[in-house]
């Protein structure tokens, strides 16, 4: 991860392509870094200038007789890698490269972004860019951008890939006076991207939130050990656009179909501990509510109205939001009792009626605030004839710093007659929604950081003594050499017997009396299945015998199974007839696995059978880092855990066997990456112990 506190400590700064043109890209730069109030030296750079802004313009950087911390680069793409060079030459650390023409026009400005990148490597320049908005920081202060105006100062970092998203957040941001600490434009992200900034600002002092408005992850490991280390610091809070599921249409194995990619980032980013927002509203919803209030304890809310319906719907937002109606304690419900109307609803949500001045909602609003069993409160105001919105707003103010631990929100519902008190709000640093349910759902996003942070996951990553990788690499060469990428099932159990998986006996066979002795062998009543990995479906072709309890049943299954094929699929040749040991009835049970491009192999557990693409009941994780206690939260995510703790008189199933198998599968996949999918559906789960039945396995080299 490269070092970036010094480009967030620079005491010097070029800026090659300054220019004395107004509207010019170069002259807005060197007016942003003077009128920003940078104290550290300004050098612009330009052959055709003697100065520039009141400032010495230098022909060229190697001219500029001072050491130079930083360079800001905005002249024509085609010049930038001679620019780099000298910049290189210089002794310069740090570029940030404002200039387009590159990757984004096609394959020559990609070779002439790969140029610029090799020489900028070469001298050991750290890049920003190219195709940049440029970048801010309100703490040293500097700006090398050429957005219109400065942000105000805070404690949010905001990182975006988007130009244009920046500079409109940060115009609208100055007109709500939100304030931030750093904003960084990523541009094409040809060296420097969002994970080597979320891990400097990890340890920034001054940034309390970090967010992130992103359109892919090019290295999803580097990305997730950043973001994870930071999330363990403060909220990150990640918008990622582009949600397309087109990824998925592709796969041929269930897990597969069930996972696009969009679910990969979504899974990445619940282990990382990252939050993630659904939309740019959201995204700064909570970043405001990260930064304006206290981190919530629990998830227990109150609300104090002034209107039944909004106190109802932000009730239904709270349970939908997987929070808790705040329970109050006696003492509580004695003092709303004695002090507020007869007509007032005491218990939550507290409606203190349409009525209510700013008195009587300071006495109930300070009572919840009280109240050990709560732990973080929503304030809703209607615009009544009598209500005082302004006086309200003083007093929600007051009882804040008074109990300064709890999260304290509002919803002031309404408009003009409002406004007012919402800006004293604003102002206050009280965070104020139009309406209640945005209110909840940041609640929510702050509650749920604090889960993950109590939850986050231990221990080391899962290894084992008694697996056997030499002999699937033998299985494996095997397949390749037969110019095959689908495994046979009774190489697939053999994979998975190698690696400790419980799964029915299964072998091959090549006529009726190798497929008796077999059944003999193994035990009474089996399946018979044709071997072919051309055959997808086996039962659509008359491919599978079940149930099979006799030599007669098991002679006469063979030949009617190659008849059937012969029928349906002249041109198949089957390799054989599998025989497997037809195993007792348990709780169906999918443990899949597919590759994602940018974050790895994915597990996947849930309900199993027919029931997989029928309920879709699957939960997901990384397969990278997972721990049994995380394998435990995932079981318990889907319906299939009901059942699994025994569902109506049932016996519970062996958990624990379970846990350790789908450890076993993920240990498989990340040891052979050419693995590139694997269903193991049906498992049939038991009391003790369960059996893996059908494995299907795809390689990729």
């Amino acid at each position: 991860m490269a070092d970036l506190t010094p480009l967030f400590n620079v005491k010097s700064v070029a800026i090659i392509g300054a220019s004395n043109k107004t509207g010019k890209i170069g002259h807005v730069i060197v007016k942003n870094i003077i009128e920003c109030g940078f104290k550290g030296e300004i050098f612009p750079v330009n052959p055709k200038e003697t100065a520039i802004a009141g400032l010495p313009c230098f022909s060229s950087v190697s001219r500029i007789p001072a050491g130079v911390d930083l360079a800001v680069i905005c002249v024509p793409a085609k010049l930038c890698p001679e620019v780099m060079e000298e910049c290189g030459k210089k002794g310069i650390k740090f570029a940030v490269v404002i200039s387009a023409g590159f990757k984004e026009v096609g394959p020559e400005g990609l070779e002439l972004e790969k140029k610029l990148l090799l020489i900028a490597k070469k001298y050991g320049i750290a890049m920003v860019g190219p195709n940049c908005v440029g970048i801010m920081d309100t703490h040293l202060p500097l700006n090398t951008s050429f957005a219109a105006g400065f942000p105000l100062q805070g404690d949010i970092a905001f990182i975006s890939q988007s130009g244009a998203m920046l500079v409109s957040i940060m115009d609208w941001a100055r007109s709500v006076g939100l304030g931030f600490s750093r904003v960084i434009s990523l541009g094409n992200k040809a060296d420097l991207n969002e994970a080597d900034f979320i891990g400097a600002l990890a340890d920034d002092p001054f940034t309390r939130v970090i967010l992130c408005y992103i359109e892919d992850v090019h290295d999803g490991k580097y990305f997730l050990e950043a973001a994870g280390r930071a999330a363990g610091k403060k909220p990150v809070i990640v918008l990622k656009s582009g949600t397309s599921q087109a990824g998925a249409l592709a796969a041929s194995s269930h897990t597969g179909a069930l996972a696009g990619s969009d679910l990969a980032y979504a899974t990445a980013f619940t282990q990382a501990g990252i939050l993630r927002a659904r939309s740019m509203t959201e995204l700064f919803d909570l970043a405001i509510c990260f930064s304006y209030q206290p981190l919530p304890k629990g998830d227990r809310v109150a609300i104090v109205t002034n209107a039944g319906g909004p106190g109802i719907v932000a009730s239904d937002a709270i349970e939908e939001a997987h929070l808790s109606m705040a329970r109050f304690t006696k003492e509580t419900l004695d003092a709303l009792r004695a002090n507020l109307p007869p007509e007032a609803n005491i218990y939550n949500p507290v409606d203190v009626i349409g009525d209510a001045r700013a008195d009587r909602y300071a006495f109930a609003l300070e009572a919840v605030l009280k109240d050990p069993h709560v732990d973080s409160v929503v304030v809703l105001v209607c615009p009544t004839a009598v209500t005082d919105p302004v006086n309200i707003a003083h007093k929600i103010i007051e009882l804040h710093r008074k109990y300064p631990d709890k999260p304290l929100l509002t919803a002031y519902m309404g408009g003009i007659t409002l406004a007012d008190g919402v800006k004293i709000l604003t102002q206050a640093k009280i965070p104020v929604f139009t309406f209640p349910e945005p209110a909840v759902r940041s609640l929510a996003g702050m509650v749920n950081y604090m889960r993950r942070l109590e939850n986050r996951p231990e221990g080391e990553e899962i290894r084992y003594d008694d697996i056997n990788p030499d002999k699937v690499k033998a299985i494996f060469y095997d397949v390749i050499r037969d110019r095959r990428s689908v495994l046979l099932g009774s190489e697939a159990a053999a994979v998975a017997e190698a690696y400790g998986i419980s799964a029915a006996p299964i072998k091959l066979s090549l006529t009726p009396e190798e497929a008796v002795a077999i059944a003999e062998s193994i035990g009474y009543p089996v399946v018979l299945k044709v071997a072919s990995p051309k055959i997808m479906h086996k039962t659509d072709v008359g491919g599978v015998k079940v149930g099979l309890y006799s030599a007669e049943e098991v002679r006469n299954g063979f030949i009617e199974i190659l008849e059937n094929v012969q029928r349906y699929l002249p041109n198949v040749i089957p390799y054989g007839i599998e025989v497997s040991k037809m195993m007792p009835k348990g709780t169906e049970l999918i443990v899949g696995m597919t590759r994602d491009m940018q974050f790895g192999p994915l597990i996947a557990f849930g309900l199993g059978g027919i029931y997989v693409n029928l309920l879709k009941d699957v939960s997901f994780r990384l397969a990278r880092g997972i721990t049994h206690a995380e394998i435990a939260a995932m079981i318990a995510e889907t319906k299939a855990a009901t059942l699994l703790r025994g569902y109506r008189g049932e016996q519970p199933a062996d958990m624990i066997s379970l846990i350790d198998m789908v450890a076993r599968a993920a240990r498989l996949i990340l040891d052979f990456e050419e693995i590139s999918e694997m269903d193991i559906n049906p498992v049939f789960a038991y009391p003790d112990g369960y059996s893996a039945l059908d494995i299907k396995i795809t390689i990729e080299f």
